[in-house]
């Protein structure tokens, strides 16, 4: 099946097609870009400058793909966004370009879901398997993990890391980092313990789920410091490796993590 372009489109001589594109009315691809075979791009959606997009996408329409990062420093650098494959790119959803204060570049992975008007900034960098629910604002340099979802309405702060397989609640804000495998929630975003729900839908086996509940209640809610508790857990449940995960995701925390909903003032 040959690419279907429609006349109306605007396309940049230096913009790459792969095989079996197909793109809308009114749809705007701009220079040095490259859209994967199969990718599907909607009336009036735009890909700007130096953006990669990887095969069977799906790009809704008025989403603006690789734009200018809304940053003062900004001075028109060459800098990219690099997606991966299969994702869903909602309506008005925003994906700008990385800076050169920065890492130089935005990047998606693979079967993500990214719903209306959400926003994902400069520097970003989305595991696979992510979904952001309606309007989830990601402000620069923020890291998501793999299997992470993001409920509606709810803003994470610049450089802050949300760990794989976690689920964030809706209309909350981050400005701690939100540890692997855990459920948060709250204006001020504030844990309530290991994301179980998520954790046995992605397969993962009892032993995993119990100990990173019995590491949960030691770490934050036992009263202990943090390397007192980061310590006892590494001698009282060993052998899992979502745990030891759990510890070193803590321990390389430069922002500090998000408290537990009781201990809000544990020194975590």
């Amino acid at each position: 099946m040959s690419s279907q372009i429609h006349p109306s489109a605007v396309i940049d001589p230096s913009a790459e097609l792969g095989a079996d594109v197909r793109i809308d009315p009114y749809v705007v691809v701009g220079a040095d870009t490259k859209v994967g075979d199969g990718t599907f791009l909607e009336a009036h959606c735009v890909i700007q400058a130096n953006t990669e997009i990887g095969k069977n996408n799906h790009i809704h329409p008025h989403a603006v793909i690789g734009g200018e990062p809304q940053h003062a420093a900004f001075k028109g650098e060459k800098t990219f966004t690099r997606i991966g494959d299969n994702n869903i790119i909602r309506e008005c959803v925003t994906i700008h370009r990385g800076t050169v204060q920065g890492v130089q570049e935005t990047v998606i992975g693979s079967d993500c879901m990214f719903m209306a008007y959400s926003h994902v900034a400069h520097d970003c960098k989305i595991g696979d398997h992510v979904i952001l629910a309606n309007a989830v604002q990601l402000a620069g340099h923020v890291e998501v993990g793999r299997n992470v979802i993001i409920s509606g309405m709810s803003a994470v702060q610049q450089f802050i890391r949300i760990g794989e397989y976690s689920f964030l609640g809706g209309a909350s804000g981050y400005k701690l980092d939100v540890p692997p495998f855990m459920l948060a929630h709250g204006v001020r975003g504030m844990l309530f313990g290991p994301n179980l729900i998520g954790l046995k839908r992605n397969g993962f086996d009892s032993d995993a789920c119990k100990g990173l509940k019995k590491a949960y209640k030691i770490i934050f809610r036992s009263g202990l410091t943090k390397e007192q508790s980061l310590a006892q857990v590494e001698e009282e449940i060993q052998g899992i490796p979502q745990v030891d995960r759990l510890i070193s995701f803590i321990r390389e925390s430069k922002n500090g993590v998000v408290p537990d909903h009781k201990q809000r003032c544990n020194g975590h």
